[in-house]
C-alpha cells in the first residue's frame, strides 16, 4: 500500500479494524469451544457404552484394547482412541454418570482437564467443584492440577470469621469463601523458621502464585501501605482488591501463633482502609491475619468483640511426604499441646 493510499483511508478506519479482529478472534474462540464440546460429547457416549456392555456383556480389558486398535485403524488422523483413554471415557461416563447428557461444566472442559480431575479428585463433590472452578475461572491444566495437589476445596472457606455479625448475605458468603485455612504456601521454597519480612518479601516475589492461591478475583495494591492518623505512621503488610466484589482486603502475617492482640490491630488497620481509602460504591473492607498456629477458640474469642470483619488463618510453607505425615501427631493432639505453652513475650 503507497502512502497516498495510506493517507485517504476514514478516520475511523483503526476502530474498524479493531473492531473485526476482536470478532474473528471471538469467532475462532467460539468455534474452539464447539469443536470441545462436541469432542466430549462423543468421548462421554464412547464411555457410555463401554460402561453398559461391560455391565450387560462382562466387556474386560482384551475386549477394549481390541475397540482401540479397531477404532485407531479406522481414525488414523484421531489422537484420542488409545485403550488408556478408552478407559478414561468409561472412567467419565462412571463418574458423572447415570445421565444421558454430559454435564455442562464437565462438557467445556478439555479433555486433559478431565483426566486430571478423575486422577485426583476422590468424591463426586470434589469432581464436580473442581469442574465448575476450572471453568468459571479459566485455570489452565497445570494450575488445577495445583489446585487439587493443595485441596483448595477443603481449605476454601474454612477460617473463623466474624464475617456474619459484621456483613450482610451474600457479603458474608462471599468473604468467607476467600479465607481459606490453611494457605498453602509451599510455592515460596521456604523452611523452618522465618521472619516475617522474609515471608512478605517471598510472598512478593512470587506475587502471581501468592495471587493464584488467594483464590480468582485479587488484584494486589500495595506492600507496607503507609497510612497517617494526625502524625502517626502505620503500614499495611499487604493489601489487595477483590475486583468482583468490590472491597479492599487488609492482610496482615505473623509467623508465630495466633495472639489475641493481634486481632485488635488488624481490626484497627481494617478500619483506616475504610475511611481512608474506601470509595461509596466499595463494599466494606475485609481483614484477614495469616499466622503460622491457631487455637481456633481463642480466634473466635478475638473476633466477637471486633467491630469489623475480619477472619484468621494458618498458612503452611513447607510440603511433607506422606511418610512424614504418618510419622507426626494428629492436629487435634498438636493443637492441644500448642495451647499449653506459655504465651511469648511481647
Amino acid at each position: 500500500m503507497t502512502s497516498g493510499e495510506l493517507s485517504i483511508l476514514p478516520d475511523d478506519y483503526a476502530e474498524v479494524l479493531a473492531s473485526l479482529k476482536d470478532r474473528v478472534r471471538q469467532a475462532r474462540l467460539t468455534a474452539q469451544r464447539r469443536v470441545n464440546t462436541e469432542l466430549i460429547g462423543l468421548y462421554w457416549g464412547i464411555g457410555q457404552q463401554i460402561l453398559e456392555h461391560q455391565d450387560s456383556q462382562g466387556w474386560g480389558a482384551g475386549v477394549i484394547r481390541r475397540l482401540a486398535e479397531d477404532l485407531r485403524a479406522e481414525f488414523p488422523q484421531m489422537k484420542g482412541f488409545s485403550q488408556r483413554n478408552l478407559q478414561y471415557m468409561r472412567t467419565m461416563a462412571s463418574a458423572w454418570g447415570p445421565a444421558s447428557n454430559v454435564p455442562q461444566a464437565v462438557a467445556q472442559l478439555p479433555w486433559g482437564h478431565i483426566r486430571t480431575i478423575l486422577d485426583k479428585a476422590e468424591t463426586p463433590q470434589e469432581r464436580d467443584w473442581y469442574a465448575a472452578a476450572a471453568v468459571e475461572y479459566g485455570w489452565s491444566r497445570n494450575v488445577l492440577l495445583n489446585m487439587m495437589m493443595n485441596h483448595s476445596m477443603e481449605r476454601t472457606g474454612t477460617a473463623p470469621s466474624n464475617f456474619t455479625q459484621h456483613l450482610a448475605a451474600p457479603d458474608s458468603e462471599l468473604a468467607q469463601q476467600v479465607a481459606k485455612d490453611p494457605y498453602a504456601f509451599e510455592f515460596l521454597g521456604l523452611s523452618g523458621e522465618v521472619a516475617e519480612r522474609d515471608l512478605e518479601q517471598a510472598l512478593m516475589d512470587r506475587i502471581v502464585e501468592t495471587l493464584r492461591e488467594l483464590g480468582p478475583g485479587f488484584a494486589f495494591v500495595g506492600r507496607q501501605v503507609h497510612l497517617e492518623v494526625d502524625g502517626d505512621d502505620f503500614y499495611i503488610d499487604l493489601l489487595f482488591f477483590h475486583v468482583e466484589q468490590l472491597r479492599y482486603f487488609v492482610i496482615e502475617l505473623k509467623t508465630g501463633k495466633f495472639q489475641p492482640e493481634f486481632a485488635g490491630k488488624l481490626n484497627f488497620y481494617v478500619a483506616l482502609v475504610d475511611d481512608k481509602l474506601r470509595l461509596p460504591a466499595h463494599a466494606p473492607t475485609v481483614g484477614i491475619l495469616i499466622c503460622g498456629s491457631k487455637n481456633d477458640h481463642t480466634v473466635r474469642y478475638a473476633l466477637g468483640r471486633s467491630t469489623s470483619p475480619m477472619a484468621v488463618a494458618a498458612y503452611t510453607y513447607e510440603q511433607l511426604t506422606s511418610e512424614d505425615q504418618a510419622l507426626l501427631p494428629p492436629e487435634a493432639q498438636l493443637t492441644a499441646a500448642l495451647d499449653t505453652l506459655p504465651s511469648e513475650p511481647g
